[in-house]
């Protein structure tokens, strides 16, 4: 592995889970190794899995102890990990692009200027590069379906706020630390809201409940207040007048 020790470490969660974590904090080759080793676990079909997962930097593995032995369960992971570079590996296949029309600033998300002071920039050239980031579906968590987006470029790399947004809406596209979160339903945040879209990634009582999977891709290109009234009006899959394709292998 070429990455500095200890990592990746094998760790117990509970009785019944372990946890392999690439990087004490996210980077894309982590993010790329958790995303990569994820699905080479789905891909090995192991008898007594339950189900697997990832977080920002790791990987997550669950299992029936009786089927599937502690014992066992580490030394295929163990065994997996050195089959290649997973900080270099390629990503799982069937990822898409999903292109979110998204309002930048006006009252729909009233914190992009102050966003874009803080990346010492100005307003029109934040839109500029944020609508034209193209980031990666970190990790789905915080609440149902909801992704960690990046990474953003250095001058993003912006604190949180002191003081937490009392609440923002559903579909409100927030940043910090070079992250974007795109949120799932209304809730407070530390982080600044700066773009407004009409997705709706948690859609229970549907096949699809979450709407992006860990590895997918997304943009936020620009679009006016009125525009995004015409998608809200017309939108009845909940994408949010996203255009999708598949990425290629």
């Amino acid at each position: 592995m070429t990455h500095a020790d200890p990592f990746p470490l094998v760790r117990n969660v509970g009785l019944d889970g372990m946890l392999v974590t690439f990087a004490d904090s996210m980077t894309e080759p982590s993010n790329r190794a958790a995303l990569a080793f994820r699905g080479a676990m789905e891909a090995e079909g192991w008898n007594g899995v339950i189900e697997t997962s990832t977080s920002l930097a790791s990987a997550y593995l669950r299992f029936d102890p009786l089927t599937l032995p502690h014992a066992e369960a580490e030394a295929r992971l163990r065994a997996l990990l050195a089959t290649r570079d997973w900080y270099a590996a390629a990503l799982p296949s069937g990822r898409k692009l999903w292109r979110v029309p998204t309002v930048y600033g006006t009252e729909l998300a009233p914190q992009l200027e102050d966003a874009a002071a803080a990346a010492g920039l100005s307003a029109t050239e934040a839109i500029a590069r944020l609508s034209t980031s193209r980031v990666r579906v970190l990790t789905i968590g915080f609440a149902p379906g909801q992704p960690y987006l990046g990474p953003l470029g250095p001058e993003f790399d912006i604190p949180r706020l002191k003081e937490l947004n009392p609440r923002v809406p559903e579909g409100a596209l927030v940043l910090a630390i070079s992250q974007f979160v795109l949120f799932s339903g209304p809730t407070p945040t530390g982080w600044r809201h700066v773009g407004q879209t009409a997705i709706r990634l948690f859609q229970p009582g549907r096949e699809r409940t979450f709407l992006l999977n860990p590895g997918d891709e997304m943009q936020f290109p620009a679009v006016t207040p009125g525009e995004l009234a015409e998608i809200r009006a017309r939108d009845e899959d909940g994408t949010g007048g996203a255009q999708v394709e598949e990425i290629a292998a």
